[in-house]
């Protein structure tokens, strides 16, 4: 058994917009900067690269950039509550002359970085003779005066010290030696240090712990979702925030669902998505009101007459919604399946793939290790073909989302992996209903991996990205990050 220190398990996985950069979470609320190497030898930018079809054969490389503390332990002395440091999100920034710009959150607290570099003089050579500095500062010379006062005067009546006149009044009592030193230095080399600095803190908002927060489009503003509340913030603006939706009942007891999850839309800034405990998917638009209690757009599968049990609303529960690149679809994982939503079609989802299908006997023992409450991610490829989430045993399915595609690929998160790649056969088939044109897949694949061996439940992949322009998937298990590229 190998027992891991808590606060080093990754707990937050974010890439950046151009997949340049990759940051890291974990529970001991450090974040950790990682930045792709392998397009830096070219003269060339990669866009162009690209777009003049320039063969790379190199696989992406990601190296250690820089790390931060970001957040620290607290107590909340009002309600008697700790406030652990553990990253809940990571959400990059618009980038602005060179620096780095990412938000971070823990359950209380969101901070606003700024990542740059900083160059350092380094001082190679001095004039200051060592052997004629004294502790003071002065200058100690040979020649000094052998009759002098104790105050540092001497019983001349004028001298001469470093070009200065010094004299003393008729009568008078010497006057206080000043000695001057000028220091003259040579700067041979300047050192780059890259420099974490927290611009801003966005605190006191929230009653309950922050689940999401997602950048908006216009690229002033974002949201923070906690349990039952959205909030609105302005980036330059710390001391204040708007609700936009409250689904707090005057009566707690009446309480039926949470927020679990929220993402702005990628390009229309009015637009937002939040999913809830129910399973449910609701989009909103800013421009109807300050108060977006009600939706624009619902979206949810009716549930299957007869298939109702004691785990039924548990395993609905959506732990994570993500929009599509172009914002036409939204991919939301539950416990046990992923699910495509076309925002066009509020029907039902266009594509449904079952992730750990060979679950459903053993809820009753998941339910009692409270593993029926893991929290899994999901992603999207930047070019909208495939879907990835994470399962236990450290794997994680990818799922081709194209139509007419049989893909369903099981891969292990391990640095000695004990399975093989595992290709899935799939058999596409209609849903009940035609109109949602559901396809569902994945379902074959049974309790154990290629090689016989029986699940993990204790190791769990729960989160995970996808590069924004290729097919490389970082996955964290425990407090190991992976990368996979195809």
């Amino acid at each position: 058994i190998l027992f891991l220190p808590a606060v080093d398990i990754i707990s937050a996985i974010e890439f950046d917009k151009t997949g340049d950069h990759l940051a890291t979470g974990d529970r001991g609320g450090r974040v950790v900067l990682f930045e792709r190497t392998d397009t830096k030898d070219h003269g060339v930018p990669r866009r162009d690269l690209e777009r003049m079809e320039y063969p790379i054969g190199r696989h992406p490389e990601f190296r250690y950039k820089t790390e931060f503390q970001s957040h620290e332990p607290e107590f909340d002395y009002l309600k008697s509550l700790e406030i652990e440091e553990k990253i809940n999100k990571i959400r990059w920034c618009q980038t602005a002359n060179g620096a780095l710009f990412l938000l971070s959150t823990n359950d209380k607290t969101i901070k606003f970085w700024k990542v740059q570099e900083k160059k350092v003089k380094k001082i190679s050579d001095m004039n200051l003779d060592p052997s004629k500095a004294v502790g003071n500062g002065s200058i100690a010379s040979s020649s000094t005066p052998k009759h002098c006062l104790a105050n540092g005067g001497s019983p001349d009546r004028s001298y001469n010290y470093l070009g200065n006149d010094f004299s003393f009044p008729p009568g008078g009592l010497p006057s206080l030696r000043l000695p001057v030193v000028v220091v003259l230095y040579t700067v041979t080399s300047q050192e780059t240090n890259l420099v974490a600095r927290c611009r801003r803190v966005y605190a006191h908002a929230h009653d309950y712990h922050i689940n999401s927060v997602s950048n908006n489009s216009d690229g002033e503003t974002f949201i923070s979702a906690d349990d039952l509340r959205i909030n609105l913030w302005n980036l330059e603006i710390s001391n204040q925030s708007f609700n936009i939706v409250d689904v707090k009942p005057a009566n707690m007891e009446d309480l039926t669902e949470v927020i679990t999850s929220a993402e702005f839309h990628p390009t229309h800034c009015n637009t937002l998505a939040y999913s809830s405990s129910k399973g449910s998917i609701r989009v909103i638009d800013l421009r109807q009101s300050a108060l977006c209690d009600s939706h624009a757009k619902l979206f949810e599968e009716p549930e299957a007459p007869g298939s109702r049990s004691f785990f039924t609303e548990i395993i609905a529960s959506i732990s994570d919604i993500k929009f599509a690149r172009d914002g036409r679809y939204i991919l939301s994982r539950d416990y046990m399946t992923l699910k495509l939503w076309d925002i066009n079609m509020d029907s039902g989802p266009v594509a449904t793939f079952q992730v750990h299908e060979y679950l459903r006997p053993k809820l009753c023992d998941l339910y009692e290790n409270d593993s029926i409450f893991d929290k899994f991610e999901c992603c999207l490829s930047g070019d909208g073909l495939r879907v990835a989430t994470g399962s236990y045993s450290n794997l994680f399915r990818v799922f081709g989302c194209a139509p007419r595609s049989t893909e369903a690929t099981t891969l292990e998160a391990s640095k000695n992996p004990m399975r093989r790649q595992v290709q899935t056969p799939s058999r596409p088939s209609r849903s009940l209903s035609s109109i949602t044109r559901v396809v569902r897949r994945g379902a074959e694949n049974p309790g154990v991996d290629a090689n016989g061996n029986a699940f993990d439940f204790t190791t769990k992949l729960l989160h995970l990205a996808w590069h924004p322009t290729e097919n490389s998937i970082a996955c964290a298990a425990a407090n190991s990050l992976y990368m996979y590229y195809a």
